[in-house]
């Protein structure tokens, strides 16, 4: 297939506005001690910036190119919101059918969502359910498994009261997308999309990435330094954030969307079901909330927000080790993705925003003093250096979270042999959670994820979760009339508010 999308290379005027780009980006990697990143920007069907700035391996010294392959997180979850799109052109889904009427056997916790649940609803965030993140990450069950987990999750808001974050519905719509042309939905993705587009590097798993001879290790920043980490497979939640891409190919990718569906002249998918993706659906919750952007929604895999009084749509990613933002301005059809391979890194978001001052023609805000007060930071703390005030800000609740240990610890010999607690715990939608003795004392150990237990007394354990940084009280229910082992273990896996702890049976 000749692909018609070019490269600009002499100078456009909305390219003369990113002049200042190379400097900015070198800067923002020395502020947020990122390892490297990659920035394109495209006009119409005109790619005006394709570079890549840092180091994909810091410690081989080798350098971001336009074909470095990063994980993108859940700005995949457009991805499978166009797939769908797909299939309400092809008369093969609709919008708000329920979900049971094309897989019989679904079924969620709350009956009505059971009966009302559609393709719309998962994809835009409004199931009742949680974010109940603990149910796939690092899991060994099958996206079949998951999707039939559902009937046991139990919701925190009624259904369609409220716009809450959802993994879960994802893979499910993925799932159904799948089952609906009778293949999997990294088939549909595949067949549907990157190849029509052009994507031919764009991969699925991170094992595949890895063979590939341009890609970018996760790292990710420990004591002061940044270390490389494993790669995370998400293969089975993948409709809601499996993808790995470059450049080339998420410029493509914008292109079809600032096109409102049409590649080289061709409609790959209706005008009307495209304007369905990038239409608000439900208002939501956004980290920045400013006067820049003062309000935010969520279409069918897409945020919409005005920026600084300018239509904006679009979506970040964050997976182990990588972050990234997908985004787009459909009235003067510029598209930017900026992808990073710095865990939790704020930069594709501070780039991204400066692009657009830059080609609407705005004066830059100081987005990173902005992003540090939305973090919880004052005035005068915010003029500071970012990673400075990052490290003490750290430095402060590590601090914190220790002198809280040390009040609440309780002193060892515990009040029951620790047989009262080993065992295995089961829960129907979460699955088994096991409780063993170490040479370090007690361990939880859920999804091949280890977590220290601390006693704190009254068959209460401080469990942490290292990898994420939290720290949960697990309580044993215990008859102290009877020298027996526990029951069972009520452990808080799903911080949202007025979700009920998760109640795991002794098996």
């Amino acid at each position: 297939m000749t692909i018609k999308t070019t490269t600009v290379t002499t100078a456009t005027p909305i390219q003369n506005k990113l002049e200042g780009l190379d400097n900015f980006v070198t800067k923002q990697l020395e502020q947020w001690k990122g390892v490297g990143t990659a920035v394109a920007v495209i006009h119409k069907d005109q790619v005006i910036w394709s570079k890549g700035y840092g180091y994909r391996d810091l410690e081989k010294k080798l350098k971001v190119t336009s074909d470095t392959l990063f994980a993108i997180g859940s700005s995949t979850k457009a991805f499978t919101a166009t797939a769908a799109a797909q299939l309400v052109d092809e008369g093969l889904l609709d919008w708000d059918q329920p979900v049971n009427s094309y897989l019989q056997d679904f079924q969620m916790f709350d009956p009505v969502a059971t009966d009302r649940l559609t393709m719309r609803d998962m994809l835009c965030h409004r199931s009742g359910l949680p974010r109940h993140e603990m149910v796939w990450y690092n899991s060994p069950r099958s996206r079949e498994e998951l999707v039939h987990s559902l009937r046991y999750l139990e919701p925190n808001h009624n259904f369609r009261s409220k716009w809450q974050y959802q993994n879960l519905m994802y893979m499910t719509a993925g799932y159904l997308i799948g089952h609906l042309k009778g293949t999997s939905w990294e088939q549909v993705v595949q067949d549907q999309l990157l190849t029509p587009l052009g994507m031919n590097s764009s991969l699925f798993t991170v094992q595949e990435m890895q063979e590939q001879a341009d890609y970018a290790l996760p790292y990710m920043e420990q004591e002061g330094q940044n270390v490389s980490i494993p790669f995370r497979v998400i293969d089975t939640i993948g409709p809601a954030g499996s993808i790995n891409s470059n450049l080339k190919d998420m410029a493509a990718w914008l292109q079809l969307q600032v096109q409102r569906g049409k590649w080289q002249d061709k409609a790959l998918v209706s005008t009307e079901q495209m304007a369905e993706i990038h239409r608000p659906q439900m208002v939501s919750d956004s980290p920045f909330h400013s006067k820049e952007l003062p309000v935010s929604t969520y279409g069918l895999g897409w945020m919409i927000e005005p920026y600084r009084g300018h239509a904006m749509i679009h979506h970040g990613g964050a997976i182990d080790g990588f972050a990234s933002q997908v985004a787009f301005l459909p009235d003067e059809q510029i598209g930017i993705v900026v992808l990073s391979n710095t865990n939790g890194s704020v930069i594709p978001y501070t780039v991204a925003f400066y692009i657009m001052d830059c080609v609407l023609g705005l004066e830059p805000k100081d987005w990173t003093s902005t992003l540090l007060k939305l973090m919880g930071q004052g005035e005068q703390e915010a003029e500071q250096p970012a990673q400075k005030q990052l490290e003490e800000t750290l430095a402060k609740e590590e601090a914190q979270a220790k002198a809280n240990s040390e009040k609440t610890s309780a002193p060892l010999p515990l009040d029951a042999p620790a047989s009262t607690y080993t065992g295995i715990y089961q829960h129907p939608g979460y699955g088994e959670l096991l409780v063993h003795e170490t040479d370090q004392g007690l361990q939880t150990r859920f999804n091949n994820i280890d977590m220290p237990m601390q006693y704190v007394g009254k068959h209460t354990f401080s469990v942490s979760l290292v990898l994420f940084g939290l720290h949960m009280d697990f309580t044993f229910e215990v008859n102290e009339d009877q020298p027996v082992p526990a029951a069972s273990v009520s452990a808080p896996l799903v911080p949202e508010a007025n979700a009920n702890p998760i109640l795991f049976t002794r098996i």
